[in-house]
């Protein structure tokens, strides 16, 4: 269980799913505890954003990250696709301030990283080790947690009032490893409701959303011309959110994470929770562990 960066460079160019401003994106192999890094290169000199809990400013529909007063949008699916494909070090410079949506999911994401290949580096991964419950809440009913677990559990719970709802899954529970996340939930993408189109563009929200890149609902149903992907696609992409929000911790997790109407506000608040009580985790290198408890050896994208 080495530390991963990419085998090379690779470019992706799209537009943004809330700004509209397209954008070019370029990943690059890092060192051996670099960590990820977004790097804002259309302004002089660059701007960093080391991934942290702490950097995230902004969480309305999006996990937005700020830094000396510049910000990156929506990077919770590349996130996701670099927690999938264990991660360690990677730079990520983009010349605008979001990330592409792609198709609303984290699977080109994955076939990106793979398409560059993943270079195995010369010291052992690391992990964030849960060793006592933590959890938080908000005031619309929503709640998520951590409790320690012999590997890296995750358990998601939706309610939505709308008939497509009716007919799908509202629970899901997925034990991570590549495999796992690459056929249950990396195809899985983001929706919204054509209801709150016209406030979130006054917003200036969705101005580059369409039914390529998002699930869109009307009244009575999935507007897309293919439907669903999967009949349980929601709460798949909710689980694929929460992958993405929680790898800003660095590290990948070994614990339990549930959640029921979690978004990317209480998932954010979760992690800052844990760093903010020492006692509630641990920082290990895998060499340190007596088993590996994730399983970060598929080599392929398996759909």
């Amino acid at each position: 269980m080495k530390q991963r960066t990419l085998a090379n460079p690779i470019k992706a160019k799209g537009v943004g799913l809330h700004t509209g401003h397209e954008a070019l994106m370029t990943l690059r192999p890092a060192s051996v505890n670099t960590g990820i890094v977004f790097r804002r290169i259309d302004v002089e000199p660059y701007v960093c954003f080391p991934v942290s809990p702490e950097i995230v400013g902004e969480t309305t529909l999006c996990t937005t990250i700020v830094s000396e007063g510049k910000k990156i949008a929506t990077i919770e699916h590349l996130m996701s696709a670099l927690a999938g494909v264990g991660m360690d070090n990677l730079y990520i410079d983009i010349n605008a301030d979001e990330v592409p949506i792609m198709d609303g999911s984290a699977s080109h994401f994955i076939f990106l990283l793979q398409a560059a290949g993943i270079a195995f580096q010369d010291a052992p991964k690391r992990f964030i080790r849960i060793k006592k419950p933590i959890r938080v809440e908000n005031t619309l009913g929503g709640w998520a947690e951590f409790k320690p677990y012999s590997g890296y559990r995750l358990n998601f719970s939706i309610r939505f009032d709308h008939p497509a709802f009716k007919q799908t899954a509202e629970k899901m529970t997925l034990d991570f490893s590549s495999t796992s996340y690459f056929k249950e939930v990396s195809r899985a993408r983001t929706f919204g409701f054509m209801r709150d189109m016209e406030m979130l563009r006054s917003q200036r929200l969705a101005l580059g959303a369409s039914l390529d890149n998002a699930i869109g609902l009307d009244e009575t149903g999935v507007m897309n011309k293919g439907g669903l992907r999967n009949k349980d696609e929601f709460v798949r992409h909710k689980i694929l959110d929460a992958v993405g929000d929680l790898f800003m911790a660095g590290h990948a997790i070994i614990g339990e994470f549930s959640a029921h109407k979690s978004g990317h506000a209480l998932n954010n608040q979760l992690l800052r929770s844990l760093f903010q009580t020492p006692d509630a985790f641990e920082l290990v290198d895998a060499d340190q562990l007596e088993q590996i408890p994730i399983d970060f050896s598929s080599s392929k994208v398996l759909f």
